[in-house]
């Protein structure tokens, strides 16, 4: 496996590994809000990974703010993370997401969020981002799924709520909605280890 950063040859390969993980058709959420945070100019990064030129999985870094008192901060969204089906449970999605991070650190942003399983990705250097006085986006995230990896040029300043960038809500696909939202909540409030579904503004 090899990773490198996407070009415009990859488009469809990338489409297509993304609605395959998501189980999502040619017009899903998933492939709206990727065609839209393109056309918006909101993506910083694109890596795949690949095996004989073919591309089994993607993961993007997506531009958004953090509204602090004394100003904007430009921070990364990583959204989506996706793996083929047939190669996913073989470290491609960690190795994707160490690359994502390394990437971010390379472009000199100071954190990176996303919305996510917090067993997943608390082993891969992310945190509850509550923990350091963040703000979701929505209420419809649950604190557990939003979260946060502060990379060096992070300061402690740098904190309150954070904003999507338009593609996210054009897509309508920030957190959850009912009943999917209420069927979370009431597993995760009886279950400390319940990992909420992917969506796509989820990794």
């Amino acid at each position: 496996m090899q990773l490198r950063h996407a070009t415009s040859a990859d488009r469809d390969q990338i489409a297509s590994v993304t609605r395959s993980a998501f189980e999502e058709g040619e017009d899903g959420p998933v492939a709206r809000v990727l065609e839209m945070l393109e056309r918006t100019e909101a993506v910083r990064a694109s890596l795949v990974a690949t095996e004989d030129d073919r591309i089994v999985g993607h993961v993007q870094l997506n531009r958004s703010w953090i509204d602090a008192r004394e100003r904007l901060v430009d921070v990364l969204v990583l959204s989506p993370l996706s793996v083929a089906p047939d190669r996913q449970g073989q470290g491609i999605g960690t190795a994707l997401v160490a690359a994502a991070l390394a990437e971010a650190e390379r472009l000199g942003d100071p954190a990176v969020f996303l919305e996510g399983g917090w067993d997943y990705y608390g082993e891969r250097g992310f945190r509850r981002a509550s923990e350091f006085g963040f703000s979701r986006p929505s209420p419809r995230i649950p604190d557990r799924a939003f979260q946060v990896a502060l990379l060096p040029s992070w300061q402690a300043w740098m904190v309150g709520s954070l904003v999507y960038c338009e593609a996210f809500w054009a897509t309508d696909t920030v957190g959850l909605r009912d009943p999917l939202l209420a069927q979370i909540e009431a597993r995760s409030a009886g279950s400390p280890t319940e990992e909420p579904p992917q969506t796509p503004a989820s990794a």
